[in-house]
């Protein structure tokens, strides 16, 4: 154990906005930190602010922030004491921080048996029942896909394919019909495989209509677990988090007191220590146990704003054998907007890019965490994450109106952004008086939402990615010494012109097309051959990019005249993929 904060040394095994948020903490605690890098990475902001930076290899995560031995090797020829996992990668991988210390290392997390207990969802979900708290029906263990459709007919349609080593959302698909069980599993372990090493999924009854809500615990070694507070993390699309606050709207005292006696009460079962988040949905008729994730969350910044505790340091002081027992009366109302590099005029389409512009909002309490600035660039290989946006007031209407203004502030041009999203999500009604649920997004956007935030986008108030006949750039211009604000429209320079025609493909000329890369990716899996008819709307390849599976789609029907790609390729944005004639 260390001594004293002077011996410590962290290596922050991650990058982004979280390997900057950790950086800046223990700078704060005079503490030494290691960031490490990918190729890609090799001048990102977290290698520059760290006093110490080792290179892992290239871009992809198995060669890089994945590779455990290249981590390892750099903590030792760096002398790190510490290691810090961010969150994502190897944060919740027991494995790891088994090897961490075993090494040597101190890994400032929970320990690796707590992490395989909540790590595995069935095992979780036992935990949670034997100390009283109430649980969502679903598989009793991690299924095959040959066992689903027996298993789903036990548990009940609508019901919800998850990881059953994972969490953020990733490899997670709501399933209405038995018929689209088998795609929906086989897509789940694709997607689990890639993310978290491991293809083994479970299935859960859906719960309409609901609000996720999740307890901040902090466990110290001693024994001592406090709960911080809980968090709202209802907003999302495609079971990924776009705006998290804190304290909930929909929670009162008594509620928030059951809650936090069942987070507590399931880590001091799981033998837990350090920071975690025990997560909850909530209904008219109660609240149900879904998991708990064993790290940082993306969304602790709003449970820092209402507390005044850095989570980071008090995850620090109890990697370091300290008694933390923090008082955690809350105060005011935070919330926080997740800034992706994606288009949500264009169905959310992953943007990576270079940041040509880059202004981030001020003013008192706000506050942006990123690992991104201007003359950056946001690769394809990683989380379409680049930053967080968090306001904090003194009641969540105050909260509400400080985050509208800092995002009016806040300008990205190079990229697209969720900027226009989070200001028409701020401004609905449902936002307005708390009763957003987790299909809230789908449902709104199908209503008429989409046309709501094109206008915001095209008002040129809520930051913008680019200029083109739907989104003006707003100019000043001084008329007899009166500035006042000019929108111009045109064309987009950045948008890429139209692939050339294969030689192969006469057709496209008479009436054809050309479906091509919208962005940069890799090709996991092409759905049609040439010859074949398909129809408007059918997926003719499976397109990563950012860490998200896209479907590209005909938009008329034909024939398959000719495919220019391969499983495995790597494609560039405008690159012909499929013609149809």
């Amino acid at each position: 154990m260390l001594r004293s904060m002077a011996e410590a040394r962290v290596l922050v095994a991650n990058r982004g906005e979280i390997a900057v948020r950790v950086i800046r903490t223990c700078r704060e605690m005079g503490i030494g930190t290691v960031a490490v890098y990918s190729d890609p990475d090799r001048d990102s902001v977290h290698v520059e602010l760290a006093d110490d930076a080792y290179h892992l290899g290239p871009a992809a995560p198995a060669e890089s922030y994945l590779n455990m031995a290249r981590i390892l090797d750099a903590a030792k020829r760096s002398r790190a004491t510490m290691i810090h996992p961010g969150y994502g990668f190897l944060a919740e991988n027991a494995d790891f921080a088994r090897r961490v210390a075993e090494a040597g290392f101190v890994f400032v997390g929970p320990p690796p048996e707590a992490m395989l207990l909540m790590g595995d969802k069935a095992a979780a979900r036992r935990t949670a029942e034997a100390v009283g708290a109430p649980t969502i029906p679903g598989t009793p263990e991690p299924i095959s896909p040959s066992e689903a459709a027996a298993e789903a007919g036990r548990v009940g349609f609508p019901l919800v394919v998850k990881a059953a080593f994972g969490g953020g959302g990733k490899g997670m698909h709501l399933v209405d019909q038995p018929e689209a069980l088998a795609e929906a599993v086989e897509r789940s372990a694709r997607e689990a495989a890639a993310y978290f090493g491991r293809p083994e999924v479970y299935l859960e009854r859906y719960v309409t209509r609901a609000h996720h809500v999740e307890a901040q615990i902090l466990a110290d070694s001693r024994g001592h677990v406090s709960f911080l507070g809980e968090r709202d993390c209802s907003l999302q699309r495609r079971y990924q988090k776009l705006v998290e606050e804190s304290p909930s709207p929909i929670v009162d005292e008594e509620l928030r007191s059951r809650i936090g006696e069942a987070a507590v009460a399931i880590a001091k079962a799981a033998g837990y220590v350090n920071a975690g988040t025990v997560e909850f949905l909530v209904d008219e008729s109660g609240f149900y146990f879904i998991e708990m994730n064993a790290r940082l969350q993306v969304e602790h910044p709003v449970s820092e704003m209402v507390t005044g505790l850095d989570l980071v340091k008090l995850q620090l002081m109890v990697a370091m054998g300290e008694r933390v027992d923090p008082a955690s009366a809350a105060r005011g109302h935070a919330i926080e907007c997740r800034i992706n590099a994606e288009d949500p005029s264009r169905d959310f389409l992953p943007g990576p890019g270079l940041i040509t512009r880059f202004e981030p909002p001020g003013g008192p309490f706000v506050r942006l965490d990123s690992g991104f600035a201007e003359g950056r660039r946001v690769v394809g290989d990683y989380d379409s994450l680049f930053a967080k946006l968090i306001a904090w007031g003194e009641d969540r209407e105050a909260a509400r109106r400080r985050m509208l203004r800092a995002l009016d502030e806040f300008h990205v041009d190079g990229i697209p952004t969720t900027i226009p999203f989070h200001r028409w999500v701020l401004e609905t009604p449902d936002f307005r008086d708390g009763s957003v649920h987790t299909k809230w997004v789908e449902e709104a956007l199908a209503s008429g939402g989409r046309a709501a935030m094109e206008r915001a986008a095209g008002d040129g108030r809520s930051g913008r990615a680019s200029v083109s006949p739907s989104r003006p750039i707003k100019l000043l211009v001084e008329v007899d010494g009166h500035r006042v604000p000019v929108a111009v429209w045109g064309e987009d320079a950045r948008t890429p012109p139209a692939p050339p025609a294969s030689a192969a493909h006469h057709a496209a000329a008479g009436g054809g097309e050309i479906i091509a890369a919208p962005m940069q990716g890799t090709i996991l899996r092409i759905m049609v051959e040439a010859g074949q008819q398909i129809e408007a709307g059918q997926t003719v390849c499976i397109l990563e990019a950012m860490k998200m599976e896209n479907h590209i789609a005909a938009t008329r029907e034909g024939t398959v005249a000719e495919v220019a790609i391969s499983n495995g390729d790597v494609v560039d944005m405008g690159q012909p993929l499929v013609f149809i004639e």
